[in-house]
């Protein structure tokens, strides 16, 4: 827990440091993140604690003393089987209902952290949002102990109306505030103001009118006093998979399905109105009748003619029309469609989120179960206790059991597999690996073959140093 907590602090480090945030504040951070690190520590130390348990009693011939008193490996597993059992429980619930709080604090105290300070907010090379004014800002570049110099400064400014009426640009700016003051100055240096004039005629609207002025050094006061008022804790109604338990995802998961069904059955009708298109028994029929009165009108010698396509019965120019006006349809519905592709693409991730988030609880808690029967009779195989070879071969184990389950996460978000094999697939691969191991184990035989190849493998490098040694 202390590793992934010290990975924790690296990877929130821009949202912790330069806020002048108490330690009480980020001691609450990581408190209210630590829950949400389960997923990853528990299989782990589970998988960890039991090779280096059996590893040791194999080491000094426990096991073997246990089987002259007629205890069987599965006679001595049996407490501790019964104990990860509840542990596997523990962890589901731990699961449903603490760690989805917890990813609830975390998000608003990040969300509320942002707020503290302007220079927070503001992102290179994105507008910006500056909570409590009627601007937005843009940067390339920020720069200084708190992020206080600014490098290519644009701003918008909204009238009362809510429309953008100025615009400021500026090569270099710097953000000024004194202790317990309300209010920061943004000074901008080499730039430009431009404001839309608000006209009264008609007429003087019609030309746009509009000033424009330059300035070596423009101060502008932001009022920050929401934000020094801004409660680190505050709550908000938003809620992602991960804040949800297993009856609110059941229940999300059933809305945005059928949501997501209407809205690709509202967008293929749109579509297909737009194409003008209909049932193929009345295609045939309207167009060979169409196809029949073009051709009494263009031949009053034959009653019918042979022609390749309908097109053939205009004239050039008016082909040409008829497939401009065909290829501009296309075009208007494909770029429709590649539209619509992405916000359904987004739609389904969602979908697939809720389904991967509800079946990775259930897969966090039999994962413990069966990392253990991974762990225990390794251990009791490799004869092999401490820190040493039995710590490789668990880190090992998990890291081939993590990325697993990342890869198969990432691509099931995206539909590339289906979103409950992508919770189970990690935990589905190691079940075999726990049975081989298990059936090894109790046979009393290693790890392949008849002889145990990690031990071999030792014998192998010790003869190598006893001859190097002799030479």
């Amino acid at each position: 827990m202390v590793i992934f907590i010290f990975q924790t602090v690296w990877l929130f480090i821009d949202d912790l440091a330069g806020k002048d945030l108490d330690l009480a504040i980020i001691g609450k951070f990581l408190l209210y993140y630590m829950p949400t690190l389960i997923d990853k520590v528990l299989p782990l130390t589970v998988l960890l604690a039991s090779i280096l348990t059996f590893g040791t009693f194999a080491e000094n011939y426990e096991f073997a003393a246990m089987k002259a008193s007629g205890v069987s490996l599965q006679k001595a597993m049996r407490s501790i089987i019964v104990f990860v059992m509840v542990l596997g429980v523990g962890a589901f619930f731990l699961a449903n209902n603490i760690i989805p709080a917890s990813e609830q604090k975390i998000f608003n105290m990040r969300r509320n952290i942002a707020k503290v300070k302007p220079a927070a907010v503001i992102v290179e090379g994105v507008f910006s949002d500056i909570e409590g004014t009627d601007m937005n800002m843009k940067v390339a570049k920020k720069s200084g102990d708190n992020d206080q110099f600014l490098e290519d400064v644009i701003i918008h400014q909204k009238s009362k109306n809510n429309v953008n009426t100025t615009v400021i640009k500026a090569k270099q700016g710097e953000l000024i505030s004194s202790e317990g003051s309300d209010i920061i100055s943004l000074v901008l240096k080499d730039g430009h103001y431009y404001e839309d004039m608000n006209a009264k005629s008609a007429e003087k609207k019609r030309k746009h009118p509009y000033t424009r002025s330059y300035f070596d050094v423009y101060t502008k006061n932001i009022d920050v006093s929401s934000l020094n008022e801004q409660d680190i804790e505050a709550e908000s109604d938003i809620m992602t998979d991960k804040m949800k338990n297993v009856v609110r995802l059941n229940k999300d998961i059933d809305s945005l399905k059928e949501s997501n069904q209407k809205q690709v059955a509202a967008f293929s009708k749109n579509i297909y109105s737009r194409m003008g298109a209909f049932p193929a028994t009345k295609k045939d029929s309207i167009s060979k009748t169409f196809i029949k009165e073009k051709a009494q009108d263009s031949t009053k010698k034959d009653s019918t003619i042979a022609i390749a396509s309908i097109p053939d019965l205009y004239k050039e120019w008016q082909q040409t029309q008829i497939y401009n006006n065909a290829k501009n349809s296309v075009k208007n519905i494909m770029n429709t469609v590649n539209s619509k592709k992405d916000e359904l693409n987004k739609r389904y991730e969602i979908y697939n989120r809720h389904i991967l988030s509800l079946h990775k609880k259930f897969a966090l808690a039999l994962s413990c179960i069966i990392l253990f029967f991974v762990g225990a009779p390794l251990g009791a195989i490799i004869r092999k206790g401490g820190l040493g070879l039995p710590m490789v071969i668990a880190i090992v184990l998990f890291l081939a059991y993590y990325f697993i389950g990342v890869f198969a996460e990432n691509s099931a978000k995206k539909g590339g597999i289906n979103p409950i094999l992508g919770a189970w697939l990690s935990t589905i691969i190691m079940l075999p690996l726990g049975v081989y191991l298990t059936k090894r184990a109790t046979e009393d035989r290693g790890l392949m073959g008849d002889g145990n190849w990690i031990q071999q493998l030792s014998k192998l490098f010790k003869k190598k140093k006893k001859t190097q040694a002799a030479n």
